[in-house]
């Protein structure tokens, strides 16, 4: 299936590369941008991508356009409302890199085929994508009261779209907390350090819960990391899940939630990027896009068995 990719910034780089490298269900068609100078279309030029730097009207214009049937969004969230409105208006599956939350959330691990069929899925965000599996896994075998996550990040690695949605980066991840997650209540941090030389990606995942033992907890949250690696080779745990109990002598109180009794679970985790535009640092980019590929590809290969049918 044809695949057409709007913003030409460094995530929207990123995938373009995964896809011409990595998929054998996608075929690169289109990339849309603003900026007539930006590296990205010049890289899609030079590798054959049909460009455009007029936007979605740019990409409608194409000649490529009616054979396309999936678009990706990697602009930012007030943008994402008309792209999606024409992407979709016009048949095509939309995939929302962006945290504007039209259509479900999807992590594909978690509930990766329950939206095989929506036109906008939402990809939640690069913090989302790399702690929401882990809140899954211990809402799997206990029950979450609450989870904190806490997303670090290059600043290096933090584009224009990335610092103009902080905002809803924190408010969309803590919605996905809840919803996909299984946490009865969310919140989200994001932190973009501006350290030399560049650190990696790194994230910090607190869950409240009880109705299981530490030992059922880790073996989860092993087996997930472990499933996230399947399309994020460099996604690990940094050190052994940590653990501390609540009784009913030492309450922890959670504001707007009250007192809590149970485990209280801490996962380190460090996410390094496979460097295909940007380095090794920008793991944010690496998980974000990996899972918007891996996404796109189930929802493409349906819709062409369905078409071969």
């Amino acid at each position: 299936m044809k695949a057409a990719i709007i913003g030409s910034g460094n995530i929207g780089t990123d995938l373009m590369i995964k896809i011409m490298r990595r998929s054998d269900v996608l075929e690169m068609a289109a990339m849309a941008g603003i900026d007539p100078a930006s590296d990205g279309l010049a890289r899609a030029a030079r590798m054959g991508v049909a460009t455009t730097h007029a936007g979605i009207a740019g990409l409608e214009a194409l000649a490529v356009w009616p054979e396309i049937g999936v678009v990706f969004d990697a602009t930012s969230a007030g943008a994402h409302a008309g792209h999606s409105a024409a992407v979709t208006g016009a048949g095509k599956v939309m995939i929302d890199l962006t945290p504007a939350a039209i259509g479900p959330y999807v992590i594909p691990v978690v509930n990766g085929d329950a939206h095989l069929e929506a036109s906008n899925v939402n990809m939640v965000t690069c913090g989302g994508q790399a702690t929401i599996p882990i809140v899954a896994a211990v809402a799997s075998v206990a029950t979450v009261h609450y989870a904190e996550i806490v997303a670090s990040i290059a600043s290096r690695s933090a584009g224009p779209g990335t610092r103009a949605n902080i905002d809803e980066f924190t408010e969309t991840t803590a919605r996905a907390i809840e919803q996909v997650g299984g946490a009865a209540r969310g919140k989200a941090i994001i932190i973009l350090n501006p350290a030399e030389p560049p650190m990696m990606m790194r994230d910090t995942v607190f869950t409240l819960s009880n109705g299981a033992d530490e030992a059922a907890i880790a073996a989860a949250v092993e087996a997930m990391v472990a499933r996230v690696r399947g399309y994020v080779p460099g996604y690990r745990l940094k050190q052994q899940v940590q653990f501390e109990r609540f009784g009913s002598n030492d309450p922890v109180a959670i504001p707007g939630l009250g007192t809590f009794e149970g485990i209280k679970t801490t996962v380190f985790l460090e996410v390094e990027g496979a460097a295909h535009y940007l380095p090794a640092y920008a793991g944010n980019l690496d998980i974000m896009t990996s899972a918007a590929l891996a996404t796109a590809e189930k929802i493409a290969a349906r819709r062409l068995v369905r078409e071969a049918a």
